[in-house]
């Protein structure tokens, strides 16, 4: 995979921030990666925002060369915005 690629697929991920469900709620992206930091980040994320207010996505990792190249799943941790101040 060509370095220019790579570079445009970590740009396109850092710009995913917010998405919108069918219900209208409002999700943050706060994490995006896999392996012991994601499991360090989702146990954070729990214990302060509680599982109902947490979505974990399996996203693709084709153009993430060390995911690539690992076999290892990557993930976006979201969290609903139910309170604007708290998320930052």
């Amino acid at each position: 995979m060509s370095r220019e690629l790579t570079v445009d697929k970590v740009t396109a991920e850092e710009e995913i921030q917010e998405k919108v469900d069918r219900e209208g709620n409002q999700w943050k992206k706060v994490y995006c990666g896999g392996g012991a930091h994601f499991k360090n980040w989702l146990n954070q994320v729990l214990e302060l925002w509680g599982e109902k207010n947490i979505e974990v996505e399996e996203i693709d990792p084709r153009g993430f060369q060390c995911y690539e190249e690992s076999g290892e799943k990557m993930y976006r941790i979201w969290v609903k915005d139910t309170n604007p101040e708290r998320l930052g």
